[in-house]
């Protein structure tokens, strides 16, 4: 372990602790001798952080202390730089600008010497081979879920007949070759599932929908595995 990421763990875990922790146990939880913890404690309190105890006693991080909004290690880095990158292949392009957004705020506020890791960062994401959807805002449907709201769609099924539903949009499952709506149909009165790229027009409707306590998601989790809607 960095020894940037162990100060930052001796933080965190002072933080949450319910009462003084020695250094002993600190030293066990981050896997290092206790002259180690000794040392970047003494370190901690040289850069201001309000660390108070002693050896024998034990350590606490006085109350209302609170971290930088962002520090992260060097995997945490690798792992936003990825995720952004496969944010590209969902054809969502709502989700596209905000994870876009979200490197470049992370590059700007990063320390010089982690920059690099997210501005060039070498991972390289395939494009993926889903359709991208014409008839329908993937912002909508992503603002219908959190609202619950209905959609008023038509929809064409794999042989290429149409038919008019409203919606209760669910959740989303994102593929690498397609990207699915779930949804409860009240043409069908049922659960279905819908391939955005299958959608012809839809209108996100102000009419909205009782999840029943959160048993229409356990209901729709329980159906069956994604699958289109035939």
């Amino acid at each position: 372990m960095r020894r940037t990421d162990r100060l930052f763990d001796i933080i965190q875990t002072l933080r949450v602790a319910a009462g003084p922790m020695t250094a002993a146990t600190l030293a066990e939880q981050l896997e290092v001798n206790v002259r180690t913890v000794y040392r970047d404690i003494a370190t901690l309190q040289a850069r201001r952080i309000p660390i108070e105890g002693a050896a024998g006693i034990g350590y606490v991080l006085r109350r209302g202390f609170d971290l930088p909004p962002l520090m992260f290690t060097a995997d945490e880095i690798d792992a936003i730089s990825v995720g952004a990158r496969l944010v590209r292949r969902l054809r969502d392009p709502g989700l596209q600008d905000a994870a876009d957004s979200v490197l470049a705020k992370i590059t700007t506020i990063l320390p010089d010497a982690l920059r690099a890791g997210v501005a060039s960062a070498p991972f390289y994401v395939s494009d993926g081979s889903a359709r991208a959807p014409e008839g329908i805002d993937l912002s909508d449907v992503r603002h219908a879920i959190r609202e619950t709201r209905k959609l008023r769609i038509t929809y064409a099924d794999a042989s290429g007949q149409s038919s008019n539903r409203t919606i209760w949009p669910i959740a989303m499952a994102y593929y690498v070759d397609v990207t699915l709506i779930g949804a409860w149909c009240e043409l069908r009165e049922d659960y279905r599932h819908f391939r955005v790229e299958r959608i012809v027009s839809s209108t996100l409707l102000q009419d909205r929908f009782s999840t029943d306590g959160g048993r229409l998601t356990q209901g729709w989790l329980a159906h069956r595995e994604l699958t289109s809607d035939k």
